[in-house]
C-alpha cells in the first residue's frame, strides 16, 4: 500500500464528471507526477486530495487516515504540507520570520506568537529556521522583506515553510508556474536536492514536460477524469495513448 492511497475516486459538477474512477498509489520516498491535457481533472484531485473537496465516491487515505473534508491545520498534522501555484507567504514580514511563523502553530490552526521559556527554546528554534533557509540557499537573505523577493526565490522561501513543518508528504501544484526558464531549472535542481537531504515523498501536478521529466520517477496521466496510464517516465514519453490525449494522435496500424 502507497503512502497516499486514492481508490475509486469520482467527482460530478452538476452535468459534468470532473473525475471517473480516479485510482491511484504515492509510493513511499517517490516523486510521483499527475499530468493531462486542460480540462483533464488536475485540480479537482489536488482539491480532492488536500481535502478540500469532498468526492462523490470513493476514499482518498494518507498512512491510513482519511484526508476528506479536513481542514488546512488538520491535513498539516497528519503529515502533508502544500506548495500551490500562487506562493503563500507573508509578505510584510522577514524571510526569517516566515519561516518562524509555521513553528507557532496551534493544533486548532491558528498561531500564536509568545515568549520563550528558555533561552534555549529560542535558539533551538531560530537554529531550525537558519538551517531550513540554508538548504533553500536563502541565507544571505534573512532579513529582506518577503514580499521584495523574486518569484523564484518566494518559492524558494514558501518551500522553506513548508518543509520546517517536517512533512512526510509535499503536494506541489504547478510549482514552476508564471517562472522563466533560469527559475524553474533553479527550482527543479532545489526539489532534487530537498530529495536527497530528506526522507519525504513528492505529488506533483504539473503541465511542464521538462519538469515532469527532470523529476518524476512514476507518472499517471489523466484524460477526462479517468487515468488514462501510469508508468515510468521512459514508458510515458512516447505511449500512443499519452500522445493521442495530448497531440490528437492515433497509433498506426
Amino acid at each position: 500500500m502507497g503512502l497516499l492511497e486514492v481508490k475509486d475516486v469520482g467527482k460530478r459538477f452538476g452535468g459534468l464528471q470532473a473525475l471517473s474512477n480516479v485510482n491511484l498509489s504515492v509510493q513511499e520516498n517517490t516523486v510521483h507526477a499527475i499530468i493531462g491535457p486542460n480540462g483533464a481533472g488536475k485540480s479537482t484531485l489536488l482539491n480532492c486530495l488536500i481535502g478540500k473537496l469532498i468526492p462523490d465516491t470513493g476514499s482518498v487515505t494518507f498512512q491510513g487516515q482519511s484526508v476528506l473534508g479536513k481542514k488546512p491545520h488538520e491535513i498539516n498534522q497528519l503529515g502533508i504540507s502544500r506548495i500551490f501555484q500562487t506562493p503563500e507567504i507573508f509578505g510584510d514580514l522577514t524571510v526569517l520570520e516566515n519561516v518562524l511563523i509555521p513553528c507557532f502553530a496551534k493544533r486548532d490552526g491558528s498561531f500564536r506568537l509568545h515568549a520563550f521559556e528558555t533561552v534555549e527554546a529560542e535558539k533551538d528554534l531560530n537554529e531550525k529556521a537558519l538551517a531550513m533557509l540554508e538548504d533553500v540557499n536563502m541565507q544571505d537573505k534573512l532579513h529582506m522583506q518577503a514580499s521584495s523577493l523574486s518569484r523564484g526565490d518566494k518559492r524558494r522561501l514558501e518551500m522553506a515553510m513548508s518543509l520546517v513543518q517536517d512533512p512526510k508528504l509535499l503536494l506541489l501544484d504547478e510549482p514552476t508556474a508564471g517562472m522563466a526558464r533560469a527559475d524553474t531549472n533553479s527550482t527543479i535542481d532545489l526539489l532534487k536536492e530537498i530529495k536527497e537531504k530528506r526522507d519525504i515523498t513528492m505529488a506533483i501536478i504539473e503541465h511542464d514536460m521538462h519538469v515532469v521529466f527532470s523529476l518524476a520517477e512514476r507518472i499517471t496521466v489523466l484524460a477526462q477524469g479517468t487515468p488514462l496510464v501510469e508508468d515510468t517516465p521512459d514508458n510515458i514519453r512516447d505511449h500512443p495513448k499519452v500522445r493521442e490525449a495530448y497531440l490528437g494522435e492515433t497509433q498506426q496500424t
